[in-house]
Parts: C-alpha cells; sequence; structure tokens
C-alpha cells in the first residue's frame, strides 16, 4: 500500500502495515496461477492484488484491536473480507451493470479477461470467502458458535438483504426520473454501508467482544459506512472536470453540498460516540472516521 500525504502519519503506518498483513494472507490463500483453469485465478488475482487501501479488511482488524482480541487471529477473516467486496467491483464494473472501463487505476476486469471470464473471477472470489471462513484457517479463533456468526453476518452483509439489495435497488432507481432522499440513503447504507458494518461486527466478534461492544462497534460501522458513501458523493462532485451531467442522485443533488458535508461529519461525531466505552484501544477506528470525511481522493 502507498502511503498517502492527506493521512496523519499515526494513521498511514497503520493502514500500511494492517494493510501488507491483508495482502500477504491473501497471497497464501489464492491457488496460484499455474494451477488448472489458470486463466480463472489470473483473473481472480488481477482484481485482488490491485493497488487499493484496504479499508474494509482494516477496519475488520482494528474491530479486533478495540476489544483486545489477537489480529493476526483474523487475517483469514479479514482476508475473505477483500474477496468480497472484489468480487462486488468486478461484477458492479461489467457492461450490465455500471460499465465502468478503468478500476484503481487500471482496466477492468472484464476489459482484460472478458465478461464470462470476469463472471466466473467474480463468483470464485466470492465462494472462496465463505470457503476460507468455514475452513479450519480460523479454528483458533473462538469456539464454533462464533465462527457460524462470523459466516452469517458476512453472508447476510454480502446478499439481498445487503450489498446485493443495494446494488438492485440502484439499478431500479436509474429508471426512476427522481428518488427521495430515504431511498438513496437505503442505496448507501445497503451497497456500501452493509459490507462495513459487517466488518466492524465480525472483528469485535472473532476479538472476544462482550454483546455490547459487538453491538457498539456494528453501529459505529454504520456510521462511518454511510458517512463513507457520502463523502464519495462530495469527492464526486468537486473534482469532476469533464463537465458532464452527474446520472445518478448524490447526497449533494438532493441535500446540497454543504447540508452533505454537515450530515457526513454528524455521523462521525455519532460513530465517534460509539467509541467512547473503549479507550486507547480504539484510536485508530477514531482516525479511521476522522479519515473518511477529511479525505481528499
Amino acid at each position: 500500500m502507498t502511503v498517502r500525504d492527506d493521512l496523519e502519519p499515526a494513521l498511514a503506518a497503520y493502514l500500511a502495515e494492517r494493510a501488507q498483513w491483508v495482502d500477504a494472507t491473501l497471497e497464501r490463500l489464492l491457488p496460484p496461477e499455474q494451477r488448472p483453469p489458470g486463466r480463472l485465478y489470473e483473473a481472480m488475482r488481477y482484481s485482488l492484488t490491485a493497488p487499493g487501501k484496504r479499508i474494509r479488511p482494516v477496519l475488520l482488524l482494528a474491530a479486533v484491536d478495540a476489544v483486545g482480541g489477537d489480529a493476526h487471529n483474523a487475517l483469514p477473516a479479514a482476508a475473505a473480507l477483500e474477496m468480497i467486496h472484489a468480487y462486488s467491483l468486478i461484477h458492479d464494473d461489467l457492461p450490465a451493470m455500471d460499465d465502468d472501463d478503468t478500476r484503481r487505476g487500471q482496466p477492468s476486469n472484464h476489459k482484460v479477461y472478458g465478461e464470462a471470464m470476469a463472471i466466473l473471477a467474480g463468483d470464485g472470489l466470492l465462494t472462496a470467502a465463505f470457503e476460507i471462513l468455514a475452513s479450519p484457517e480460523l479454528g483458533a479463533i473462538g469456539n464454533a458458535e462464533t465462527r457460524l456468526a462470523v459466516l452469517f453476518d458476512l453472508a447476510h452483509a454480502a446478499g439481498p438483504a445487503g450489498m446485493v439489495g443495494g446494488q438492485a435497488a440502484d439499478i431500479l432507481a436509474e429508471e426512476q426520473d427522481e428518488i427521495d432522499l430515504p431511498e438513496l440513503e437505503f442505496i448507501h447504507t445497503h451497497k456500501t454501508g452493509a459490507l462495513i458494518a459487517a466488518a466492524l461486527r465480525m472483528g469485535a466478534r472473532l476479538g472476544g467482544g462482550t454483546a455490547d461492544q459487538i453491538d457498539a462497534l456494528t453501529r459505529y460501522g454504520r456510521h462511518i459506512g454511510l458517512a463513507f458513501q457520502i463523502a464519495d458523493d462530495i469527492l464526486d462532485l468537486v473534482t469532476e472536470t469533464d463537465g458532464g451531467e452527474h446520472s445518478k442522485a448524490t447526497y449533494p443533488s438532493l441535500m446540497g453540498l454543504a447540508a452533505a458535508r454537515e450530515h457526513a461529519d454528524s455521523l462521525v461525531d455519532r460513530a465517534l460516540a460509539e467509541l467512547e466505552p473503549f479507550g486507547a484501544y480504539a484510536e485508530p477506528l477514531r482516525a479511521l472516521a476522522r479519515y473518511i470525511v477529511a479525505r481528499t481522493h
């Protein structure tokens, strides 16, 4: 991971270290490209190892830290979470979805490997994530009940009640002349926020957190998940250079830029309030929450 100039030094170091842990775990768990069918594994690796911030797996590890657990033990779960995220990006970029030609500064998966192989690469990452979570890789963490709960957390967040449902609502919204703020919030909290909240909930479970701690970190995740998407909407607006029309509703378009910023700041304040009982253990989560609305790209 490249350390960015808009990050606090301590947060930049934390993100870089945890991202390196995640990358090393992904490399260990991914099948080699030499294994048949090699083209499939190459396509899976292409998107999964592309440069990225690894925000979701780092949040999972930070939640483990917040409840006093050992983040190293949760690395397989963090890797599985990143696989789910990578699969969703591959499928989102397809012509039938958002039809994007680039992702993370490089050609989208389907532009390199074709649509059929891109679909299969996404399917492969999705199912590999649950294979990892169900495998003995997580055997040292908690008991069978905890591991089953983590599996449920990820499946619920990734499926029709979460990310997939949010994507479906987003597609349906494109058929409408306009949507209102509750509809937009539904899309954002499901398409983006569900997986972020799951990262916190999974990490709290795997770190041995109490029921109250798990719930508090889940609420933190929900708040920053929505703030993250609002911040993205704002960045898309203020960095727009092509003069084109925005085809999708955004928080700035529905609320105005100033009100959207205030709403994102309010969500971060609510997220920070959830961290008060955790003391210094949650400092990385505090820094991440502040960074979400302060980032410049």
